[in-house]
């Protein structure tokens, strides 16, 4: 006769077992831009220093529980209630400490804070590694992966494939073009050289606009530049960000009343209405790009060049 307490004992061991190999099933290991690291799958509670991920996570109905404050322009799919963690250059270790998330991201300018993250919370580093599209598809993919959201993720990323297509050939073939970034009523051009996902990666890089002039600073804030270079270059299009908007400067001259004055009046882009104020929010403050505001870039292209 069976000894019902060795029974139960050895009934007990093999849930315990059972229960210690589901626990290991539901990790991931997730290679990212400073190492690997075990991440639950289907996490609960994330915070996210990135607004990239914040935006993927949110197109695909995933919540995100925290999240440095915005100072300028605040995207519409921006989600209410998350909770203040800090800036992206100070994160409050102190809450994340207490809030003990499940996931944490961080990516660009808050990569600098993953060693303390990486001691509180499994936490990975999004930064993109190389090209706009590329690494947008290459983070796209490890949240389809953390979240079981693969079939979404392809889904998205195989419209947005289909979008840069479409569009590629008209802004090929639709003239050269400088990148603006106006500041302090200054203004700057960005260096088209975007073997990494800096800004204007989507003209350039993914959608391969003829930069009008190739030899430009490489800069934070590009080269400034007079408004006699613009008019003895006197690119096809201008694309301008307005980064006093972006950041929400008190008082700042908007770009267009800059960009305003008789020697820009005299250019074939003011002329042939040309100049494009891009979106500050998705052209300068996010880092890369996330679904949404991959969509929304493209969405302003489409217009622009439907002028």
């Amino acid at each position: 006769m069976t000894n019902p307490r060795k029974r139960i004992t050895s009934l007990a061991l093999t849930a315990c077992l059972a229960l210690g190999a589901y626990s290991l099933a539901q990790e991931t290991t997730i290679e990212h831009a400073q190492g690997t690291t075990d991440v639950p799958v289907t996490p609960e509670k994330v915070f996210s220093y990135d607004y990239a991920t914040i935006d993927t996570l949110t197109t695909l109905g995933i919540a995100v529980h925290g999240a440095p404050p915005l100072a300028g322009r605040t995207p519409t799919w921006l989600p209410d209630g998350m909770r203040d963690i800090g800036s992206l250059f100070e994160p409050d270790y102190e809450t994340v400490n207490a809030e003990q998330p499940d996931l944490i991201v961080v990516a660009g300018r808050s990569a600098d804070a993953y060693p303390e993250l990486a001691r509180m919370a499994p936490t990975i580093d999004l930064t993109f590694q190389g090209g706009l599209h590329e690494s947008l598809k290459q983070n796209t993919l490890i949240l389809g992966e953390i979240f079981e959201r693969q079939d979404d993720v392809e889904a998205e990323l195989t419209a947005i494939d289909e979008r840069i297509a479409a569009l590629a050939p008209e802004v090929q073939g639709g003239g050269d073009g400088l990148l603006l970034m106006v500041t302090g009523g200054g203004i700057t051009v960005l260096n088209p050289d975007t073997a990494r996902a800096s800004r204007g990666a989507l003209l350039f890089e993914t959608l391969g606009l003829e930069p009008t002039v190739d030899d430009i600073e490489s800069a934070t804030h590009g080269e400034p530049v007079s408004f006699e270079f613009l008019l003895e270059y006197d690119p096809t299009w201008l694309f301008v960000i307005d980064r006093d908007a972006a950041i929400g400067t008190e008082d700042a001259q908007p770009a267009a009343a800059v960009l305003d004055n008789e020697l820009m009046q005299q250019t074939g882009a003011w002329q042939n209405d040309r100049i494009a104020y891009l979106d500050p929010f998705n052209w300068y403050i996010i880092t890369g790009a996330g679904l949404t505001t991959m969509n929304e870039m493209l969405d302003e292209i489409e217009v622009i060049y439907s002028r």
